[in-house]
């Protein structure tokens, strides 16, 4: 019986945001003589449940400020939420933001290391990975410049190359394939299938249909912070595009 890899029960995550721009000019006006800016509460996820086995992989969909992104982080561990209980149970290797995770003044292969031992591998371990990440991101002489110089495709295919190849129990991607190129989307396709073959655990967020109904035979719809669907990828796509308009 496979195993549950992450469980959210009733998350809220609230941020606190700061309101600066004024809404009329007499507002602008009386703030020259305000010091305290107006903050209030946005709860970007409002009592959102569900589990993840061991070996499924789930899309998430839903409008841009759903929370969809704000999920990922919440199980990357990026995010503790407000309230709610959250469990995952395994290694996790995240997509999330391009570029996160690396330090712009080092190099690719610097980079390498540092995530790999941010991510808990020995320096024998990451020795032993190096030149398959290196072979896989396809980087070629810039794997030893310095990445703020790197293209955001460039940015991705070490992402995706470290990710993957820590071996973890589970992946979490947040749109970051879209910036890579056909060729190079079809590469890392190709490795979540093998990844997913050997029985792990992917969640995916993405604005493109074709990629969830490829890879996950579950899907999750967030509308506004909640939970509104979560049933077979097919299913909740159709309720997605209606959701649309």
């Amino acid at each position: 019986m496979n195993c549950t890899r992450i469980r959210f029960e009733n998350i809220i995550q609230r941020f606190r945001l700061i309101r600066e721009r004024p809404d009329t000019l007499r507002e602008a006006f009386t703030r020259v003589f305000r010091n305290r800016p107006q903050v209030y509460n946005f709860e970007a996820l409002k009592g959102v449940s569900f589990s993840v086995l061991d070996g499924e992989a789930v899309g998430i969909v839903g409008r841009n400020g759903s929370g969809k992104s704000t999920t990922l982080k919440i199980i990357a561990g990026v995010y503790k939420p407000s309230s709610g209980v959250v469990e995952v149970s395994g290694k996790v290797g995240a997509l999330i933001e391009l570029g996160a995770g690396f330090q712009a003044d080092l190099t690719g292969r610097e980079n390498i290391v540092l995530n790999g031992l941010l991510l808990g591998l020995s320096r024998q371990e990451i020795r032993a990975r190096e030149e398959k990440i290196i072979e896989f991101a396809e980087l070629g002489d810039f794997i030893d410049s310095p990445v703020k110089q790197y293209s955001s495709g460039m940015y991705m295919r070490l992402g995706f190359a470290i990710a993957t190849e820590i071996d973890p129990e589970i992946l979490l991607i947040d749109e970051i394939l879209a910036v890579g190129d056909a060729a190079f989307q079809q590469k890392c396709m190709a490795r979540i299938e093998c990844f997913l073959q050997r029985g792990k655990t992917v969640v995916m967020v993405s604005h493109g249909a074709a990629q969830i109904q490829r890879l996950c035979s579950r899907t999750l719809l967030l509308h506004e912070g909640r939970l509104v669907a979560d049933g077979p990828t097919a299913e909740v796509l159709a309720r997605y595009q209606e959701l649309l308009g």
